[in-house]
Parts: structure tokens; sequence; C-alpha cells
């Protein structure tokens, strides 16, 4: 298959990446590649996907990944997964010797293992210049989900599920494939409902994932609802205030360090320094205008904030507000930003991922989540027209119309980076908005 074919396919059938940002996965593809990397970390706390469909689909899985190294002319397939992910480990094993291209490539149990930059330089030891893409050095990553809907783009089934862990304070936590457009209040009752009265719902993983409310909607890029108490330190750190933490950073940043010395992209030699960061904002000091360009090499991984900092200061939030302002005001990321070889401190300052648990919080929910592909069909679904970077889709049916299982309700323009959006389950368009269209069953 050619790489025009299967960006086609892909394009066609709305695959992006299922997690994170969402980017258009057609648009990864590169001929420049010479190493396709499956990112099965499963990076944040709590989380159990990833390494339930590698377990349970390793075959197709890596089909996929082998035609997109086929298309592209890559010679090197790299399954990215810890060493606890036994299950996982064991279904792959007993698939390689169909795919010649393909090795297992192991990772620490540590955070962020599944950042992509952190990934690269565990499986290959290539490091990824700050602003770069993995293509610079002939990588291109994928995750598990997004690697299962391509294999299923290749016989014409386009992405109209989602596979999502609903975990924290629920009574049974559980992994479930939902359409597209089911809300998280129908996910917690699928895991028996909230143990606890008084919650905040996490979308996404504790460390990066915000706050969301009961009737948020299913996208293709959620990957968890974590269910905590409101007063749960996670939530807190959600709810303060950028204008409340510059000011205790003001009175308490004691400038130790610690955060810089444990980031884990400083640790790669990318030129992000928290503690420096801290010290200008803090001080008003806005002459260090490198300290704030820096902030562009920030993955956001939370590890300063989160786990680092013992004063509980709120460096990423921080950060990513000064970024936004900066991107607001039409600065940019420099071109050739300034980098450094890789920490030789590097291997004892990672984070084990045991240790993040408990310090967040988290262990009395680290349970458990197993896989439950019972069908859901929802009453009513309400389908996000962006679903991924790029632009929106635009809808191609209208009001009253009935609908099928797989139609394209909407569709970007051909010249424009962004992906078709597929119709969850039959029923008729009840309403349709510049957020989303309402299917209702039936």
């Amino acid at each position: 298959m050619t790489l025009q074919d299967l960006a086609k396919i892909m394009r066609e059938n709305g695959v992006c990446g299922a997690g994170g940002a969402g980017f258009p996965s057609y648009a990864k593809l590169n001929d420049k590649a010479d190493t396709i990397i499956l990112n099965c970390a499963e990076c944040e706390p709590l989380l159990r996907l990833h390494r339930q469909m590698l377990e349970k689909y390793s075959y197709e899985i890596l089909t996929a990944l082998d035609t997109v190294a086929e298309a592209v002319g890559a010679d090197n397939i790299v399954i990215a997964v810890k060493r606890s992910y036994k299950d996982a480990i064991a279904s792959v094993e007993s698939n390689l010797a169909s795919f010649k291209k393909a090795r297992i490539g192991y990772l620490p149990e540590a955070y962020p293992s599944g950042d992509e930059v952190v990934t690269i330089y565990e499986t290959t030891g290539r490091v990824i210049k700050p602003g770069k893409l993995p293509i610079t050095e002939g990588v291109i990553v994928f995750n598990v989900e997004t690697m299962y809907n391509t294999y299923n783009a290749l016989s014409n089934i386009p992405v109209t599920e989602k596979y999502v862990t609903v975990t924290g304070a629920v009574k049974n936590p559980v992994t479930v494939k939902v359409p597209l457009g089911t809300d998280f209040n129908t996910l917690i009752e699928l895991a028996g409902g909230a143990t606890i009265e008084d919650y905040a719902i996490i979308n996404g993983g504790p460390m990066t994932g915000g706050l969301a409310g009961k009737f948020e909607l299913v996208t293709k890029t959620s990957n968890a609802v974590i269910v905590l108490p409101s007063d749960h330190y996670i939530v807190e750190k959600r709810k303060t205030r950028d204008s409340i933490s510059l000011k205790r950073a003001m009175a308490s940043c004691c400038q130790c360090r610690t955060c810089t010395d444990l980031c884990p992209r400083n640790l790669l030699g990318h030129p992000i320094d928290p503690a420096n960061f801290m010290k200008s904002a803090s001080s008003g000091n806005a002459k260090d205008i490198k300290t704030f360009l820096d902030t562009f090499s920030c993955c956001s991984c939370g590890v300063c904030e989160l786990y680092a900092c013992r004063q509980e200061l709120s460096p990423r939030s921080l950060i990513a507000s000064y970024k936004a302002g900066l991107r607001a005001n039409g600065v940019t990321m420099p071109a050739d930003m300034e980098y450094e070889n890789v920490s030789a401190d590097r291997p004892y300052r990672i984070v084990p991922m045991g240790r993040l648990i408990s310090r967040i919080g988290l262990k009395p929910y680290n349970k458990p989540a197993p896989l439950d592909e019972k069908e859901v069909l929802p009453e009513i679904l309400k389908i996000k027209l962006s679903q991924h970077i790029g632009a929106p889709a635009k809808a191609l049916v209208s009001k009253g119309d009935k609908v099928t299982k797989g139609q394209i309700l909407a569709a970007s323009d051909a010249d424009k980076l962004g992906l078709n959006i597929h119709c969850p389950m039959d029923g008729t368009v009840r309403d349709i908005n510049d957020t989303f269209i309402t299917v209702i069953r039936g």
C-alpha cells in the first residue's frame, strides 16, 4: 500500500491520535521515517486501556503497524511497553514471528515514560531536539488505540467508538467501549456509580487531565474519567487560580531547584528550567526573555507541580498560562532553541510510578479496571464537530435526517488539516449547532 493510499484511508475513516490533542494520523505519515514506535507506556497513573487493548488485539495492532511501515518505507517497528504489562507482552510475543520488522522496547516503570520525547529516547536512544517533531530523527509514534482504529479503517470501518477507563471513587472501576458523544455521567453509571456524594471529575489522566462536568462528552481523544473527592489534592490544584499561585510563589518559592532537577525534558537536554521561570515570574523580572521563551519546551507533564515541589507551588500551571499569553501576543517558539546533552544524572532522577501514585494520593484508587466491551447505546448522543487538531468538521446532514452507524455526519475541507466525523449509531438527527450534532436512537 502506498503512503498516499493509506493517508486517504485514515483521513476518510476519521483516524486521529486517540489521546492528547488528537493530531490527524494521516498527517504523520512521512517517507523519511525509518522507525515506527507503538506507545504503550500507559503513561498516566490509574489508566488501563492501552495495555488491555494490546493484550486482546496484538495481531490487529501489529498488522496496522506493519502496514504503516510498508507505506512509509520504515524498516523498524518498536513496541514500547513496560515490563510489568506481562499479559500484553505475552500477547505481542505470540505474534512477533509474523512481523519481522517488529521488536519489543522496554520502558522504565516511571513517569512520564509515555511522553513522546521520552519514549523515543528510551527505546531508540535518539533525542528529539527542542521544538522539533519526531520525524526529524526518523521516527513516527502512534498510540495503541490509534493503530487499532487504523486496522479497522483498512476494512473501511470508521472511528465511531472510544475506549475509556472509568476509575477512582466508583463502585466498579472498568474500561468500557462507548459511542462517541456519550456523556460522562453514563460512564460513571457503567462503573456502578460514584461511591461518594461530593465528587469532582478529571477528564484524562490525573497528571495532565482537566476538571470536567457530568455532561461532558466522549470524543476521539477521551482516555479516562476519574472520579475523586472534591477536596482531593489533585482537584484542589486544578481549582487554584493563577493569580493565587503566583502570589504563593512570590511568598514561598525557596529556589531549591528540585522542579528543574526532576524535569523530564530538562534531563534530556531541553532548555526548560522551571526554577528559573519561577524566580523570574515571581519577582516580576521580565528582562530575562530567554527564561520565558524556554517555556515553549515544557511538555506540561506536571512532575514539577504535583511531585517535585514540597511547598505545593504550581510551576506547570503558571508556565502554561505564560505560554498562552506569549502565543496570544504573536510570540512563537524560537526556530533553533539551545539544547544540551542528556544529563548524566538522569537515571537517578526519574520518577518511579509507585512513588508518584502514593505522593499524589491515588493509592486507594489504584485498582484493576477490567475491559468490558458489551454494547452501549445511549438514547441520545451529542457528537462534537471538533475532536482533533485542525479545522472543525462541517455538518453534511440536516435536522430530521435518518442516519446509520458509520455514515459521515460531518467532513473537513479537503485542503485543510482535518477529519471526517461518523455517526456512532442508527438514529435521527435531532439538532445541529456549531459545536455538536445531536442524534437520538432509533
